[in-house]
């Protein structure tokens, strides 16, 4: 009988746990400089010396810093559905989400609210980033829709997901945009909060 030969595979499977390691270890240094210098402030060489690596090694992985922030909400997208699902019950489409939001940066992922909105990235068309605002859009609104599905069977269709997702993305957006606009001191996850807080209140007012 034949025997597997997995001489080549464990090589090749140390080789990706150490790309996914170093990969996250960028992430996660960016991140730590974005909320301690701010985001402008931080250069690539900061955050390859913070995750240990050369600078050559950061754009084996990322072709530029805006790209490494794109690539973590990407990242964050399955995370932010996991944590609307598992919301209360009682909480109606809006609460979920926000809350999700709150849970979020209490848990220290400052991507959802230090990464800048697309004004951050000069030399950047806005069109760049649709397709990312675009997935974040639809993996929030499968979220929702599997929430509707589960508390309230009557009231879950794509479209209504779809529309409460969008306007939601709307309000945390607007947070984002006033968040981006403070002075560096006072960029804060308490700030972060009430600015979500706020337009989230505001979007039920309409």
């Amino acid at each position: 009988m034949a025997t597997l030969d997995t001489s080549s595979a464990e090589p090749r499977g140390r080789r990706e746990a150490h790309k996914a390691a170093t990969r996250k270890a960028l992430q996660e240094a960016a991140a730590r400089m974005f909320e301690e210098r701010g985001y402008a402030q931080t250069t690539v060489r900061d955050i390859a010396a913070a995750a240990g690596v050369t600078e050559r090694t950061f754009f084996r992985y990322f072709p530029s810093k805006e790209d490494l922030v794109l690539d973590e909400v990407l990242d964050l997208i399955p995370v932010m559905g996991a944590h609307v699902v598992a919301r209360p019950a009682d909480e109606d489409p809006y609460a979920a989400v926000l809350g999700a939001c709150l849970d979020l940066i209490a848990d220290g992922m400052p991507g959802l609210m230090f990464s800048g909105p697309p004004q951050s990235f000069p030399g950047r068309p806005v069109r760049q980033f649709l397709p990312v605002l675009s997935q974040f859009e639809e993996g929030l609104a499968e979220a929702l829709h599997r929430r509707l599905a589960e508390h309230g069977p009557g009231t879950a269709t794509p479209l209504r997901a779809a529309v409460l997702a969008r306007a939601a993305v709307g309000a945390m957006r607007s947070a984002l945009f006033a968040y981006a606009a403070l002075p560096e001191e006072e960029r804060t996850p308490a700030v972060a909060h009430d600015l979500l807080a706020s337009a989230f209140a505001y979007l039920r007012e309409s």
